[in-house]
């Protein structure tokens, strides 16, 4: 007999508040779980976990999960998983969202390796079979030239890691009323196989690139790091974040976390401008949720037009140095 029920989001908690991908997931877990019929819940793991539990339940949560035992203040694998694990043996969701982040990428198939179930990776969609009641997916397939839906009928809970910007946030009311429950089990310290020894936390100038609205990408095309100048100009001019191809950060024209790509970051803003980047698969992966994709190629023929909604055949040299000048002249106009 199936007694696993609801909805529960794996939360993740940034700086001492609510990572935007967990107010997402929480939009997403709210409309699953009213279709569904059943109640929305969200894991907090760490020393603000408590805090933060009005806020959640403001977001759409009915109930707040939470431990805050610091040791849950640095990601740990082997302890998040123990935490999480513990919890769903216990509260027995139906369905488990996470963000597609560093994190919710390890933790996810960790618990699906251990509690079974089907998980989906990487999703833009999510819904319930108003038949089945299983859980459908949907995400890119074949480097994002096209999508596949996709059922999970094995054993609950069934997981899906969400790609962040890619659903609408969930929308605050204070007047909400949930309950926020304290986990009371402990970490089993010989389970702990790793162990965090340092963290380094890279700055970031202006506008962190998967937050970002406007992102511009500069590719091989460029030519060179003086050139990629250019780019971060137009970057700043907009508000914006500076984003890369692969080959860009491998010379060294710029840092490898602003990689954008399978192999970097997914990055979903309102507009992407492409810029001498000629369009290889595993680069457009990582902009495919663009709002708006805006291609710069002298290449008629290349790749990045096929997902474009607009692209201008020119080189870059005579672009980027007018369309940042007539930003600029708008500004301050």
């Amino acid at each position: 007999m199936d007694t696993a029920k609801g909805v529960l989001v794996f939360g993740e908690i940034v700086d001492g508040k609510l990572a935007p991908v967990t107010i997402e997931l929480l939009g997403a877990g709210r409309k699953l779980a009213n279709e569904l019929g059943e109640e929305l819940s969200v894991l907090l793991l760490g020393s603000k976990g408590g805090s933060l539990g009005q806020e959640a339940i403001a977001f759409g949560a009915d109930t707040v999960y939470t431990d805050t035992d610091s040791i849950f203040d640095v990601y740990n694998s082997d302890a998040y998983t123990q935490a999480a694990s513990g919890l769903c043996k216990k509260a027995l969701p139906a369905v488990m969202l996470f963000g597609h982040t560093d994190i919710g990428c390890d933790l996810a198939p960790r618990l699906n390796g251990r509690l079974g179930g089907g998980l989906a990776m990487d999703c833009l969609a999510l819904a319930i079979d108003p038949a089945t009641k299983f859980l459908v997916s949907t995400r890119p397939v074949y480097g994002g030239n096209a999508r596949a839906t996709m059922v999970a009928k094995a054993a609950r809970p069934q997981m899906a890691t969400v790609r962040p910007k890619t659903l609408p946030a969930a929308e605050r009311n204070d007047s909400r009323q949930g309950k926020v429950v304290m986990i009371e089990d402990k970490i089993d310290p010989s389970v702990m196989k790793i162990k965090v020894m340092e963290r380094i936390k890279e700055e970031v100038e202006g506008v962190k690139l998967e937050d970002a609205e406007v992102v511009v990408s500069g590719g091989r095309g460029i030519g060179s790091k003086q050139n990629f100048e250019m780019v971060k100009e137009l970057a700043r001019v907009l508000g914006g974040a500076v984003g890369a191809t692969r080959p860009v950060c491998d010379e060294g024209w710029t840092p490898a976390g602003l990689q954008v790509g399978q192999s970097g970051k997914v990055v979903s803003p309102k507009v992407y401008i492409a810029v001498g980047v000629s369009g290889a698969m595993a680069h457009i992966t990582g902009c495919l949720g663009s709002k708006c994709i805006v291609a710069i190629n002298k290449d008629k023929e290349a790749n990045i037009f096929n997902v474009a909604q607009l692209g201008l055949i020119a080189d870059y040299k005579e672009v980027l140095p007018a369309l940042t000048a007539k930003l600029k002249e708008l500004k301050t106009a």
